[in-house]
C-alpha cells in the first residue's frame, strides 16, 4: 500500500516545471500594466519594468488577453507600438485622441461636417465668436456628445490654418457692435474682403503666422515643425 502512495500517483501530482514561472510572470506583467491605469503601457516598457524575456512577455500577454484581464489599445501618437491596458480602464483622451478619433483614426467626416456648419453660421452672422459657434454646434444636434470650448477652438484653428476663415479682434464698430472690443472673432475670408491671391506678409503666409500654439512649438516635444501637418502641406505648395 505504501508502494502505491509513492508510485505512479506521485508522478501524476508533480507540477509542471514551467507552470509556477508562467503564473508569476503573468502576475508581474498584469501589475505592471495596471499601474499605468488609463495611460496604457508600451510592450518594451513592460519588459524593462518586469525584467522578463521577450518570449515570456509575449506568451504571458497572449494568456492575459485570452483571460480577458488585459486588452490591446491604439495610441494615436505611437500607432506602430503595441500598448496594453487592464480591462477595467478606458483609454484616456491622450491615448485615443478624444471624440475626433474613431478606432485610432481621425474622424474626417465628422470634422468636415462641423467645419461646414461653422462656415454656414459665420456667413449668416458675418462675424462670430467662439462662444457663438459653440452654441450653434450644440443647437444643431450634429454630434451626440457635449462639444467643449477647447474642441470648438481646435476646429476653428484648423479652419484658420486651412485659409477657410480668418481670426480677428472686435473693434466694437459695424459688424462688431455687439461684441466687446478686443474679443477674438472669426469670419470667412470672402466676408472679410480678402481675395484668395491677396498679398500678405512673409511670416503670415506660413502656417506658423496664424498658429495659436506657435509659442509651444520647439525642435523637440509634442509640437514640432517636423510633425506639423499644416507646415508639411505648406512646404509642398509650388510657389
Amino acid at each position: 500500500m505504501s508502494r502505491s502512495l509513492g508510485g505512479p500517483s506521485a508522478k501524476r501530482k508533480r507540477p509542471e516545471t514551467d507552470a509556477p514561472r508562467l503564473v508569476d510572470a503573468e502576475l508581474a506583467i498584469l501589475n505592471s500594466i495596471k499601474s499605468k491605469k488609463d495611460s496604457g503601457i508600451w510592450i518594451r516598457d513592460i519588459k524593462l519594468d518586469t525584467k522578463l524575456t521577450d518570449h515570456v512577455v509575449n506568451k504571458s500577454l497572449k494568456s492575459l488577453i485570452a483571460k480577458k484581464l488585459v486588452k490591446e489599445v491604439v495610441n494615436i501618437q505611437y500607432k506602430g507600438k503595441k500598448h496594453y491596458m487592464a480591462v477595467e480602464f478606458e483609454p484616456s483622451k491622450e491615448i485615443t485622441g478624444g471624440e475626433w478619433y474613431t478606432n485610432g483614426n481621425l474622424d474626417k467626416e465628422l470634422i468636415n461636417a462641423l467645419q461646414r456648419l461653422c462656415l454656414k453660421y459665420m456667413m449668416a452672422q458675418r462675424v462670430a465668436t467662439l462662444q457663438g459657434v459653440q452654441n450653434e454646434l450644440k443647437r444643431s444636434g450634429v454630434v451626440n456628445f457635449e462639444v467643449s470650448a477647447q474642441q470648438v477652438s481646435e476646429i476653428l484653428n484648423s479652419m484658420v490654418l486651412d485659409d477657410q476663415i480668418i481670426e480677428v479682434k472686435s473693434t466694437g464698430l459695424g459688424d462688431y457692435h455687439s461684441i466687446p472690443i478686443g474679443t477674438i472673432c472669426y469670419r470667412t475670408a470672402s466676408v472679410a474682403g480678402i481675395a484668395k491671391g491677396a498679398k500678405v506678409g512673409a511670416f503670415a503666409s506660413t502656417p506658423c503666422g496664424a498658429c495659436p500654439r506657435i509659442s509651444l512649438c520647439t525642435s523637440e516635444g509634442l509640437i514640432t515643425p517636423s510633425s506639423c501637418v499644416y507646415y508639411s502641406k505648406w512646404l509642398d505648395i509650388d510657389f
